[in-house]
């Protein structure tokens, strides 16, 4: 039984996504204690180049033109025929929305079990062990990773994207695809109009979330972004109302972002807007409810109401720059 740990490599229009170097640093951490290998897959086609900085000890390529763009039935077909071949001891996948499509997918399909929402992992007296964030990260679980195989399904936070990455590339073998085409196509793929700012190039962002209340109360974070020289961004709730254009939406289904400071003011930080976040270099939390996950990865917090600081906070600012 292989003591390797997978890592599949993701991507999308020739980027590696930063949830792929989180694995990395998760899977260097596991290998170190299971004695095996980090092992890359990446799926694609002429990707050969692509990921010349994911630090795994070996980087399989499956080079297919059936693989060129993300087909879930091709992708999971693919990974079916390599995993069972060799049978590594873990494999990890982002909790994003390839990932967890292709991780559910291949747990059924290979009978091997899996772990999701998987926030961070460890070694202890020679078992491996993980952490998950259930309800929204409000309850933390704990448990040892299943053998011989598992899969996990890992959510940004316990690791650092700059901790999976490597200055030299890796060994690159070339295996065999088993993809066969499927009953999916891929015709087009659309991207958000765009004419407003790029949150995703801003140095300051005022995030709001569900704590605002209603669309009246944005026009006191405007300020406040104003203030700071930064522009308003938004979680999924907040645009979901139609109070803030899409532009503008933090998350999984929206813009990754790294400023320099992000303020989140009202947000839970639930695992879909956390990934979007971590490379935040300074986040500040504002929420009330002193358990909601968002303190997990900023590095300043208050439970203070929301209502109450904005409108000084901005008078502050005010008076500072003067």
């Amino acid at each position: 039984m292989s003591q390797d740990i997978y890592v599949v490599i993701e991507h999308l229009r020739g980027q590696v996504a930063d949830i792929s170097y989180v694995l990395c640093a998760a899977a260097r951490q596991l290998a170190a204690a299971s004695g095996g290998q980090v092992v890359g897959v990446l799926l694609g086609h002429n990707v050969q180049g692509l990921a010349q900085d994911v630090a795994v000890d070996r980087l399989l390529v499956m080079d297919d033109p059936q693989l060129a763009d993300f087909i879930p039935d091709r992708y999971q077909q693919a990974l079916a025929g390599l995993l069972s071949a060799q049978a590594p001891r873990v494999t990890l996948f982002g909790d994003t929305s390839i990932g967890a499509e292709l991780a559910g997918g291949l747990s059924v399909q290979l009978g091997w079990p899996l772990v999701s929402y998987c926030r961070s992992v460890r070694a202890d007296d020679g078992r491996l062990l993980y952490i998950s964030q259930l309800c929204g990260g409000k309850v933390m679980a704990e448990g040892e990773i299943p053998a011989p195989h598992a899969l996990l399904a890992m959510v940004p936070g316990g690791f650092q994207a700059e901790q999976g990455k490597r200055t030299s590339p890796p060994p690159v073998e070339t295996v065999a695809s088993a993809a066969v085409g499927g009953r999916i196509t891929l015709k087009q793929y659309i991207e958000p109009e765009s004419g407003d700012v790029d949150i995703s190039k801003e140095a300051i962002l005022v995030s709001v979330g569900r704590g605002i209340q209603n669309a009246d109360n944005i026009e006191m974070v405007q300020e406040l972004a104003a203030a700071l020289g930064g522009v308003v961004s938004a979680s999924r709730p907040v645009v979901d109302q139609g109070w803030l254009p899409t532009t503008r939406l933090v998350g999984k289904s929206g813009k990754r972002v790294k400023p320099r400071l992000y303020l989140a003011l009202g947000i839970s930080g639930a695992p879909e807007h956390a990934e979007a976040i971590t490379d935040s270099q300074t986040i500040i939390a504002v929420n009330t409810d002193a358990s909601a996950p968002i303190f997990d990865i900023a590095r300043y917090g208050t439970t203070l109401d929301l209502f109450d600081l904005v409108p000084a906070l901005t008078e502050k600012v005010r008076q500072a720059k003067q």
